[in-house]
C-alpha cells in the first residue's frame, strides 16, 4: 500500500519533505542552528546521552531536516551529509571497503576521485582496478577473490559514457559485492539509484541541489542493509557541512524540480544547435544517440540536465581556442556546474584513462547550460567559433 507522500507529486513532495514546523513554532523552514554543546538537564540524562541532540557533531534540527527529505527523496534507509562532494565519495568509499580489498572504478571517473583511489586508498592497502564505463555485465570477468565494491558514475562526468547500472547491480548481489554511484549528474529525480539496486549513492549538493554556486555540500544515502555501516562510518569521522550551507540546501530543494526540467530543456536546445554548427565534430549528451550508452540513457532515467560535452573537429589550434573562450561574453570558465550561470572548460583525460583508449579527433569543451536565454548562449558560442575558425591551424 503507497504511503500518502508516496501519491504525492515531485512539486508537491519537495514542498512538503524535511518540514518541522510544529517543532519551531510554526515555523515553514526549520531554523538554521549553529551550536556545538549541547545542555543536559541531569547528571542521570548526561550520563545516558538521553537527548535528541547531544553535541554538535551529532547533529541538529537543520541537519536532520536535510538527511530525512534526502532520505525520502531517495527512497534510501538513511542519509548523511559531507562538507563537498568529494567529502561524500570519500564517506561511502570508506565506510564500503577495508585493507586488502580491491575496488573497481570506471575509466570515466571524476578525477578527484581517480586520485583519491590512487593516493589516501592505496596508502590503506586498497587496490583499484579501472574498467570501462561500457563493460555492463562482462563486468564479472574483473571481480577478483578480494573484490569487495564496485564503483559506477553514470554519466561519466566529462565524456558522459552512461553504464548499464542494472547489469552491474546484479553482477555485484550475484557475487556479494557493494555498489556505490556519483549520481550528481541526474539527481535522484531522474534517476532512482537505489531502486536500480545500488547499495551506496553520492549526490554533490554542490551541483543542482544547491543551485546558486555558493555552497559546498556531499550527501550519501544508503539502502538498509548498508545504512549501519555508514552511519557509524560517518560518526567516526564527524566530517559534517556547516548549518547555513544546509539551509541553502533545504531552500534549493524547494525548487529542485522546477530548475532541473529548465536544464534539461536549456541543455537539449544547446545540445541540438550545437550538433548543426559545422566546427563540432560529436555531441556527448546522454539524451542524444551519438553519446556512447545512450540506450541505457533512454531504459533507466526519466530525464537530463543541462551538464554535456562536444568534440570539435581535428586541426584547431590551442591559440585559437584561446581566443575562443577567452573573450565570451555569457559563457564563463569555471569548474563545477549545476547553478544558473552558463560555464565552459576544455576537457583533457588522455593522460590519465587507462582502462580505455580516449582519442578525440579535436579539443573537447564541456558545457555547462545555466538561465540565460538560449539565444543570447548561441549567439556568444557562435562568435567565440567564428573566432576559433579565424584561427585555424594548416592542416598537413
Amino acid at each position: 500500500m503507497q504511503s500518502d507522500d508516496e501519491r504525492l507529486g515531485i512539486g508537491t513532495l519537495l514542498s512538503k519533505l524535511g518540514r518541522m514546523s510544529a517543532e519551531h513554532h510554526g515555523f515553514i523552514n526549520t531554523p538554521t542552528y549553529r551550536g556545538s554543546t549541547v545542555l543536559f538537564k541531569t547528571l542521570d540524562d548526561l550520563e545516558q546521552g538521553r537527548a535528541r541532540y547531544t553535541y554538535g557533531t551529532a547533529g541538529s534540527p537543520t541537519l536532520e531536516s536535510l538527511e530525512s527529505a534526502w532520505t525520502s527523496l531517495t527512497g534510501a534507509a538513511g542519509t548523511v551529509l559531507c562538507p563537498s562532494g568529494l567529502g561524500a565519495v570519500a564517506m561511502a568509499l570508506l565506510t564500503a571497503l577495508k585493507q586488502g580489498d580491491h575496488l573497481l572504478v570506471p575509466d570515466s571517473v571524476y578525477l578527484p576521485t581517480r586520485s583519491l583511489c590512487g593516493g589516501l586508498l592505496a596508502r590503506f592497502g586498497v587496490e583499484t582496478t579501472f574498467y570501462d564505463p561500457l563493460l555492463g555485465r562482462a563486468i564479472e570477468q574483473l571481480v577478483r577473490p578480494n573484490t569487495s565494491t564496485i564503483f559506477l558514475e553514470s554519466p561519466g562526468s566529462q565524456t558522459f559514457e552512461v553504464q548499464d547500472v542494472p547489469a552491474i547491480t546484479a553482477v555485484a548481489a550475484r557475487r556479494g559485492l557493494k555498489t556505490i554511484i556519483d549520481n550528481t549528474w541526474a539527481t535522484p529525480l531522474f534517476f532512482c539509484a537505489h531502486q536500480h539496486g545500488v547499495d551506496l549513492a553520492i549526490e554533490a549538493g554542490t551541483k543542482y541541489l544547491g543551485g546558486h554556486s555558493d555552497l559546498l555540500l556531499g550527501l550519501v544515502s544508503a539502502r538498509a542493509e548498508l545504512w549501519p555501516a555508514l552511519r557509524k562510518t560517518h560518526q567516526s569521522l564527524a566530517m559534517l557541512p556547516g548549518p547555513e550551507d544546509c539551509t541553502l540546501a533545504l531552500r534549493g530543494m524547494r525548487t529542485l524540480h522546477i530548475r532541473l526540467k529548465e536544464a534539461q530543456t536549456r541543455g537539449l536546445e544547446m545540445a541540438r544547435w550545437l550538433q548543426a554548427q559545422p566546427e563540432i565534430a560529436t555531441v556527448l549528451h546522454p539524451a542524444l544517440p551519438s553519446c556512447p550508452g545512450h540506450e541505457f540513457w533512454q531504459r533507466d532515467f526519466t530525464g537530463s540536465t543541462g551538464v554535456f560535452s562536444v568534440i570539435l573537429h581535428a586541426g584547431f589550434s590551442r591559440e585559437g581556442l584561446a581566443e575562443m573562450l577567452d573573450h565570451l561574453s555569457i559563457f564563463a570558465m569555471g569548474y563545477s556546474w549545476g547553478g544558473f550561470e552558463s560555464l565552459i572548460v576544455p576537457v583533457e583525460c588522455r593522460a590519465y584513462r587507462t582502462a580505455t583508449r580516449w582519442q578525440p579527433e579535436g579539443w573537447v569543451l564541456r558545457l555547462q547550460i545555466g538561465l540565460e536565454e538560449p539565444a543570447d548562449l548561441q549567439s556568444d558560442l557562435r562568435a567565440g567559433l567564428d573566432r576559433l575558425s579565424g584561427r585555424r591551424a594548416a592542416r598537413g
